[in-house]
């Protein structure tokens, strides 16, 4: 039955309700249970079954360290804090908090029995044992607070400053801010909760008792004017500064965290970085920021965007202020009212007067540029505050969220990296396709002289160039010299078609448009693979209409290039991508051609890749996009393809795993297990493996309760009798676990698995450094087995992950994270970029936005062409 027919009265009755069971009305139920919120987790994350035991045992240094809490009968009570000002508003500045709290113990100390407190910052509180009283509110007086709140009286630059109030002005010798604060009980945490933990009897407590111990830490920086993000603190001092350009600075500082170990409780610091705006004049921020040599070329619209929200010093009166925005007109022209005395009567009358006038004037400030800019807007919406920008200098240590260009990416890698010195072991299992075997060294391999080992044949080609500048002929040339040298049969491009000059500047659909017309009407008929030289970088904007128009319309296969430095290593890796796209393997493991990889190679077994990926900071509205990339052609481990779906803005769990519509399922994994069974000779999965990026540990749970259960329901829905067993495997590279080999500066040796000391205590997780880390201290991959019915041994199960660090086709060396994950982020970015130019809006779907409960719709991808569908188009 067609679920869009409407043929409701065609469904089959309801089964009768067994004699004992009584039935729920639909109006007891107070609240539904969400879809993706399990009333009560199933499942939990198993336990160790044992430690890997197979290759050479090395000595290796961790960045923890040992930590000795003694044993205690007390508790740590929770409270939270509820800030408000006198008049009841909520108090909604950062950094108030904490100055509102330090004088609230200080104003109280002897009703609060002298208690310490653990403050979060924010909203929690924590103590030794309760606090006297029952109800715990208080007043708490702040003498001059910079909170970026004007005073009373509203006059920032002193008491008759621009844009000031028009109350009757008072002269004081400072501004007082009064405060309401409340502490209400939330939970009382017994201190022996820390000593579970270190068992791996993990509870909510536990978890609560170490996060104590992180605020501590948080807490001590923060006294010392420490910037703290998350888990990382970072001091005001030069000598931890980068300058990435464009006014944003990397700031070194160190990330510390409490974890329970199989050796006690740890304390985890690692070197971090974060994102500061150079301190200083507002104006030298503005002209780095937007790369202009003269305040008159700066963008003021622009301005206004970057500077929203920061901080400022002003001088000479020594204030600080948060930027609410700029005046709409330059400092000699912004007017606004000014209260003056009139004789000694005592009268008092409001005079017009420009900021520019005031305070050259009337406070006998010399302004050198500011007359022609707009000032500073310090005040409250409706009632502004204004200083010329040259009296305005931004404060330190405050961070930069916005999205980094790729330049200053590249400097802050390069800056802030450290670097141990390389020296690899050897790993022996890697085919090349000249039936040599290639023995890998340090992790890396190279092809000179090797051919690949199924190649594909690249007929019914042409090259379309969007005005790059490059000689297009010489190209061709070099690029079907290697792919001769490697064994692939590439024809002479039908054709080269370029840009027209005049579309140069034209908007980017009606670019890529004019070129398919330019295709149609000369080649023969549709090609199979299309060459596309772009302007610039890979980010360019023709680059996701492009791919859209090839994969989404057309079904054609397409590498992009930017040939700015081309050379034969160039095309060598350029050659990779386009024989993994349409349809060859580069190389193969050993293990794979032999077959010989536990349980994977004697049971058909499907392996998942799931990842989803969100925006960049500043794009919070951007839809989330969740890929799941699965293994075809059992029993290789070397091929995938890949879907991709759109899913809510910043939602984690992947909503679109199984859709049921009608007797339809739209959901991602269907089409996995479908083309699996159509390349694998009619053979369904019995085993499926599930490599899973991008979760915390708080939110395993879900992955093996909501995640799993909806893999299990896509399988059913295929098929009611089909039982396979999963394995869960969680990948994190966002973690501060470094190894490092005692007595000697090189990086680990690629292949080094540890799962002991450093681990969890009670639960199976492992670092794997699969890779050869050329630059930099190697971040090793944090594996977290959370469900395994195939019954994998600790041995064979680090042997797989690591065999799926070598088949990744994109390179000749190990690659840090098993190849489905990194697949499965590739995916997701090339897909994304489809939606990149469009506005979100109008974004229509061919079959409607896949949302999770209660969230807006979200604009549908379009789907791939089927001719391109099960191919590596990612790679």
């Amino acid at each position: 039955m067609d679920a869009h027919d409407g043929e409701a009265d065609e469904l089959p009755p309801p089964p009768p309700v067994p004699a004992n069971v009584v039935p729920i009305k639909a109006d007891d139920i107070e609240s539904e249970v969400p879809a993706n919120k399990p009333a009560k987790p199933k499942r939990f994350p198993m336990a160790r079954p044992g430690l890997g035991r197979k290759g050479q045992p090395i000595q290796l240094l961790a960045n923890h360290y040992k930590v000795s809490v003694k044993s205690s009968e007390e508790y740590f009570f929770h409270y939270n804090v509820i800030l408000k000002y006198e008049d009841d508003r909520p108090v909604d500045g950062k950094g108030v908090g904490r100055k509102v709290i330090d004088k609230l113990q200080q104003t109280y100390r002897s009703e609060l029995s002298s208690k310490d407190f653990a403050y979060d910052g924010e909203k929690s509180l924590f103590t030794i044992g309760a606090l006297p009283q029952v109800t715990n509110e208080f007043t708490v007086v702040l003498e001059d607070v910079s909170t970026g709140k004007t005073a009373a009286n509203g006059s920032p630059g002193g008491n008759d400053s621009p844009g000031g109030s028009d109350r009757k002005r008072v002269r004081r010798p400072y501004q007082t801010k009064t405060f309401k604060v409340e502490l209400c009980f939330a939970a009382k945490i017994p201190m022996n909760a820390i000593a579970q933990a270190i068992k791996g009897q993990e509870s909510e407590n536990s978890q609560e008792a170490l996060r104590v111990l992180d605020i501590i830490l948080r807490q001590h920086s923060a006294k010392q004017g420490c910037l703290l993000v998350r888990q990382s603190f970072f001091h005001n001092n030069p000598n931890n500064f980068v300058d990435l350009g464009g006014g944003v600075m990397g700031c070194r500082g160190f990330h510390s965290s409490f974890r329970g170990t199989q050796s006690g409780l740890s304390l985890n610091i690692d070197v971090s970085t974060t994102m500061i705006v150079k301190p200083g004049p507002v104006i030298d921020f503005l002209l780095a920021n937007q790369k202009v040599d003269h305040p008159d070329r700066i963008d003021w619209q622009k301005a206004k965007r970057a500077l929203k929200n920061l901080r400022i010093r002003t001088t000479p009166v020594n204030s600080e202020f948060k930027i609410i925005g700029l005046s709409d007109r330059n400092c000699n022209e912004q007017m606004f009212s000014l209260r003056q005395r009139n004789g000694n009567n005592g009268d008092v009358d409001e005079v017009e007067v420009t900021v520019y006038d005031y305070f050259v004037k009337n406070k006998g400030i010399e302004l050198r540029y500011s007359g022609n800019l707009p000032c500073i807007n310090v005040g409250k919406p409706k009632r502004p505050t204004y200083f010329p920008i040259e009296l305005c200098s931004l404060i330190p240590l405050q961070r930069y969220t916005k999205a980094l260009s790729t330049l200053q990416r590249s400097s802050l890698v390069e800056k802030s990296r450290q670097k141990p010195q390389e020296r690899m072991s050897v790993l022996h299992d890697l085919k090349a396709g000249n039936g040599e075997d290639i023995f890998p060294r340090n992790g890396r391999w190279n092809f000179n002289n090797k051919k690949l080992i199924q190649t594909c044949s690249v007929d019914k080609w042409a090259v379309v160039n969007f005005s790059a500048r490059c000689d297009v002929r010489n190209l061709i040339r070099d690029l079907i010299r290697n792919a001769s040298a490697k064994g692939i049969q590439m024809a002479e491009p039908f054709d080269v078609f370029e840009e027209s000059p005049s579309l140069r500047r034209a908007p980017v659909s009606r670019r890529v448009d004019d070129m398919f017309e330019q295709i149609k009407s000369k080649l023969p008929g549709a090609p199979k693979f299309l060459l596309c030289l772009l302007p610039e970088r890979k980010n360019c904007e023709v680059y996701g209409p492009w791919k859209r128009k090839c994969l989404a319309e057309f079904g054609i296969v397409t590498q992009c290039l930017a040939p700015q430095r081309v050379n034969d290593q160039y095309l060598l890796n350029l050659l990779l991508k386009i024989n993994a796209k349409l349809g060859g393997i580069n190389s193969l493991l050993q293990i794979e051609a032999s077959p010989s990889i536990p349980l994977v190679s004697k049971t058909p077994t499907i392996i998942l890749g799931m990842d989803v990926s969100h925006g960049q900071p500043g794009q919070s509205d951007r839809p989330s996009i969740a890929a799941v990339v699965s293994s075809r052609q059992w029993p290789l481990i070397s091929k995938y393809r890949a879907s991709v779906h759109t899913q809510s803005p910043k939602l984690e769990m992947m909503s679109s795993l199984f859709k049921p519509r009608g007797t339809e399922d739209d959901g991602l994994i269907r089409e996995s297990l479908i083309d699996f069974y159509t390349s694998s000779g009619k053979r369904k999965p019995d085993h499926v493996i599930v490599f899973r990026d991008g979760v915390s540990e708080s939110q395993f749970t879900q992955v093996i309760n909501i995640e799993l259960d909806q893999i299990i329901e896509a399988c059913k829905f295929l098929d009611e009798k089909w039982s396979p067993k999963f394995t869960v495997i969680v990948a994190q590279k966002n973690h501060h676990t470094k190894f490092f080999q005692s007595g000697s500066p090189d990086n680990v040796p690629p292949g080094t698995v540890v799962d002991k000391q450093v681990c969890h205590p009670r639960n199976y997780d492992f670092y794997m450094c699969a890779h050869a880390g050329m630059i930099g201290t190697t971040r090793p991959t944090h594996y977290h087995v959370l469900h395994d019915e195939i019954g994998f041994s600790p041995d064979d199960l680090q042997e797989l992950v690591h065999s799926l660090s070598y088949v990744y086709q994109r390179s000749t060396t190990a690659i840090s994270v098993v190849a489905p994950i990194c697949y499965a982020h590739l995916a997701a970015a090339q897909v994304g970029t489809f939606l990149k130019f469009e506005d979100m809006s109008d974004a229509s779907s061919s079959q409607g936005g896949h949302t999770s409960v209660g969230s807006v719709p979200v604009p549908e991808l379009p789907r791939l062409h089927e001719k391109v569908r099960s191919s590596m188009f990612f790679c």
